[in-house]
Order: C-alpha cells, then structure tokens, then sequence
C-alpha cells in the first residue's frame, strides 16, 4: 500500500547522486508508488501541536545533472504523514539536535526513521563506546597531557572531532611527530567539545569496511581503501570502494550489535570497521548503498523500504 512519506534531508540540488543514499532510498520509494514530500531542516516549524514543513512533492530520475523535479512550495502537517526519512548529513550540532527534539513530539504515531530521540543519544563516536571490548584502544579528552601520555604508549595515534563526519579534521601522529602540541592547540581552539584519540591501526591500508545493517541485520558491505599516503578511507576525500568479504569477526561486531540497534529503533546504520575492530556506528546519516549494489550485492534501499512498510503495517 503507497505511503504518504516526507524526507528532512539536504537540499537535493547539491547531492551527487552517484554515490547518494538518500537519492537511492526516494528512487525505491517512488518505483513503489510512495507520496514524496521533500523540505530542508530549516523549513521545520512548531506551531502550538502541529510539526509543520515548507516543502514540495518531488519526483526523482537517476539522470545526473537532471535528478528530480519538485512541486511548488506548500507548508504540511509533518503529523499527517505515514513516515519520515531523518536524512540530512552532519556536523552533530545544536541545530540537527533541536530537529530531533521536534521530530520527537510526532514519533511513533508518524514512523521516523532512524527514531529521532535515539540518533540525539547515539552519535557516532559515543554510541560505539557502548562496546569498548570492540574497539582499538580510545581516549576522550581535552588535555594534551593525555594526548601526550596516550601516544606514549601506543606509539602512533588518530586524532578527529568528537561529532565530526566523511574523515573532516582526522590527523595521525606518529612517534615523532613534533606536532602534537599545535594540533591540541588548535582541536582546544576550534571544538568546545572534547575529541577523540585512538591507537592507528596498520590494517586501514588494507581498506576501511563500511557494514550496512537494516534493522540490525547484515544487508552488504564494502570496502574503502585509502589513496597512498593518506590516512583517510572516506570516499569523497580520494578512497576507492572496492568488494569485500565479511569476515567471522565482522559477524561477531555485528551480533553484538543487533539487540541494542533494534532496541533503539535504528533501522538503517551503518558501521565501520578497521582491520578486527569497530571504530564507528553510524546513525545520523549512513552512505554505502548504491557502492554496494554497485558491486552485485543486495539492493539495500528495497531492504530499508521493506523493513519501514512492515513496521506501518505492525503499527
């Protein structure tokens, strides 16, 4: 039965749809019949009880240059819709934060997918402490002192923003590196927050697994394999996707993982996983949909559209 469905995202004229997730999510949508409602998080309104956007219907074509079509702008009543698409990219700040609070006030009654008030509690490099057992070894902190004291025992280092996203501000610091203080300096100065540290791990040569799972089930995975000379593996910084095996290791990660994602009501996350440990769980917005399909594996937007339809059905 076709949905009335609305997607908060960023504004589709600056997506690539060649590597897009939410583009592939609403092409699935609209191939099933699915009424799309498309606005931007700053067309969000409360007014008294009512969530209300300024937005359009859009219509999608996998045509780059040329990839959707919109109505002309009207408000709605997000409350009257079957389901909410939570898909606009990070930073994790206080404004993506305040669209969760007010996505809260319809939710469940208008099914958002991932549950707002659990993407709020689980950013990607907290939610993932959940499972330190998982993890290279991790610090959190402001005090360059730590920093200092964490490189000298594990040699060579990471050091990245506590909510930052696609490998933005990621340093190494090997044993030499006569850096660490400015770049402390510089974390303090930029970020309120404290930032992450962990140990590098050697394994990321061989590639950074992106692992998608629909509602805590293992739906496919890829591989991004970092240019040579360069830390990171995100491919919109110079990765290259590639196939890729999951190993029993990456089962296990993803078994652990299961009864807290469904608990959660995170339907669609996608995790990260470097040599045998997990680095990141992804929640606000995964990618990785169209690399997979793009080298044979499941089609994971009819995946996620199969799991939300059933769960409108069950409610």
């Amino acid at each position: 039965m076709p949905l009335r469905i609305a997607v908060q995202m960023d504004p589709i004229e600056r997506i690539d749809i060649r590597g897009d997730s939410t583009f592939a999510i609403l092409l699935e949508a609209q191939r099933r019949g699915h009424d799309m409602f498309y606005y931007t998080p700053n067309d969000l309104a409360l007014h008294g009880d009512k969530l209300l956007a300024r937005g359009a219907t859009v219509t999608v074509r996998d045509q780059y240059g040329d990839h959707f079509a919109v109505s002309k702008p009207r408000i709605e009543d997000l409350g009257q819709r079957d389901c909410i698409l939570l898909r606009q990219d990070p930073p994790f700040d206080m404004g993506y934060i305040t669209t969760t609070h007010l996505l809260e006030r319809i939710h469940p009654k208008t099914l958002v997918v991932n549950d707002p008030m659990h993407v709020r509690n689980a950013p990607e490099k907290l939610f993932v402490l959940d499972f330190l057992d998982l993890m290279p070894p991790t610090l959190v902190t402001r005090s360059l002192d730590d920093v200092l004291a964490f490189r000298a025992q594990y040699n060579d280092i990471i050091v990245k923003p506590l909510y930052g996203n696609g490998g933005a501000a990621v340093f190494r610091l090997k044993p030499d590196d006569g850096n660490a203080s400015s770049l402390v300096e510089l974390f303090q100065t930029v970020f309120r927050e404290p930032f992450m540290v962990q140990e590098y791990r050697a394994e990321v040569k061989d590639g950074d697994k992106r692992i998608i799972l629909v509602d805590g089930e293992i739906a496919g995975a890829i591989n991004r394999i970092p240019q040579a000379g360069e830390t990171r593996s995100n491919l919109h910084v110079g990765g290259t996707a590639a196939a890729v095996e999951l190993t029993d290791r990456d089962r296990e990660i993803c078994a652990r993982l299961k009864p807290e994602l469904k608990k959660r009501g995170l339907l669609f996350t996608g995790i990260d996983v470097i040599g045998p440990y997990l680095t990141e769980i992804n929640v606000t917005s995964p990618t990785g949909i169209r690399q997979v399909k793009s080298f044979g594996g499941n089609d994971i937007a009819a995946m996620i559209w199969d799991a939300i339809e059933a769960k409108r059905s069950a409610a």
